[in-house]
């Protein structure tokens, strides 16, 4: 099959990754920082490698790494752990479920205001979010990139605004980490959730919340951490604090050969994504009966649509006339379709990989011009 559906999950892998997770899972069957045994010390110490690698790739302190099963978890960490009753949030039309849900949930209790604000003909998202902050604003919670689209966001003129107004900048790197540069300190992030598993080269269940040393999270989930046994609170260090029960090994393992691989060649990487996705936008404009919803963008990320069909019947054309995998239909991200609309077809998503071949982008646009006659829905 040719896999164009990245932004669900990586349809590729480095050597390193793979032999890493078989390695550890073979050899390395023991908890890290539960005992005192050596295999049990050299797998704590492969944590904190990770941890280095990982907070060396986004500028921040090691112990500012937090390991969470996927990007999910680490945003409802991040939203519950910060949460201000009373105060007010801010994020946009453009958001995956993972942070609207916990957002809408917080609302829907009373325990916050909550704007969402999306670009006009007249007013980019930098300016409707400015206009948008009050005295009880505490936090600005957005995407780096639209898993739809993949719209990339001005990070650091938001990160730079938050700082101006001593908000708190929660940024869901799900689809933007290794395809654009985001950095803790440079663009003024507070927290950075990451999906190991996409751009980042990890296995599935690698995830992270990575965090400024000015920022205070309050554990989300309690249980054992291997240490202050008799201390009925968390511990108030980090990570241990955010960190209850036993770690994924081999997903830890795997998110280190990823940032190791994904950081000699990241700019690399990203440009020729983003040319590969303007060659596939420029080929697909000519097809009679399409709309586009996306630019070229690093994140590797297609969007359009086929006449009034619905996404997902082009998508199941497509894998099984084709044996080509995409993403049909909404992709949990409900305002994004809003805004587009798209509500009642929701898009195709092609999201590429760099390691993706020009006969397999070929093939993509030569299926797609044959589903545009019409030739597999009666017509």
């Amino acid at each position: 099959m040719i896999y164009l559906d990245n932004a669900a999950t990586g349809g590729f892998k480095p050597r390193a990754v793979t032999e890493v997770v078989e390695t550890v899972t073979k050899y390395l069957c023991a908890n890290p920082g539960r005992s005192g045994h050596s295999l049990s010390l050299t797998a704590e110490r492969l944590v904190l490698s990770c941890r280095e690698k990982v907070a060396d790739f986004f500028s921040c302190s090691f112990d500012r790494v937090v390991f969470t099963k996927n990007c999910t978890e680490a945003l409802n960490l991040a939203i519950f752990g910060t949460l201000k009753r009373g105060g007010h949030v801010i994020t946009t039309t453009f958001e995956h479920n993972s942070v609207l849900r916990p957002l809408f949930h917080l609302a829907k209790k009373g325990y916050i205001e909550l704007d969402i604000v999306c670009p006009t003909i007249e007013k980019d998202i930098l300016e409707v979010i400015k206009e948008k902050i009050t005295p009880k604003t505490y936090l600005i919670a957005c995407t780096s990139c639209s898993n739809v689209t993949g719209k990339v966001l001005p990070i650091r003129k938001i990160g730079e605004l938050c700082k101006e107004n001593n908000l708190l900048f929660l940024v869901d790197g799900a689809q933007g980490a290794g395809h654009i540069p985001l950095s803790i300190k440079d663009d003024h992030i507070s927290m950075l959730a990451l999906a190991g598993h996409k751009g980042l080269y990890g296995i599935m269940g690698s995830g992270a919340l990575v965090f400024s040393d000015q920022v205070d999270i309050s554990p989300l989930i309690l249980g054992g951490t291997g240490t202050e046994t008799f201390n009925p609170d968390m511990p108030l260090d980090y990570p241990e604090r955010l960190e209850a029960g036993t770690l994924s090994l081999p997903a830890i393992a795997s998110l280190e050969e990823g940032v190791k691989f994904i950081k000699n060649n990241l700019f690399h990487f990203s440009e020729q994504i983003e040319k590969t996705t303007e060659k596939i936008i420029g080929d697909l404009y000519s097809i009679d009966n399409i709309k586009l919803y996306s630019r070229p963008n690093p994140a590797g990320i297609i969007a359009f649509n086929l006449k009034n069909l619905s996404s997902n019947k082009v998508a199941d054309v497509l894998s099984n006339e084709f044996d080509i995998a995409v993403r049909g239909g909404f992709q949990c991200a409900p305002l994004t379709h809003k805004y587009l609309n798209t509500l009642e077809t929701g898009v195709v998503r092609v999201s590429l990989a760099v390691q993706n071949s020009s006969s397999e982008i070929s093939c993509l646009t030569s299926a797609v011009k044959k589903i545009a006659k019409g030739r597999f829905f009666g017509g």
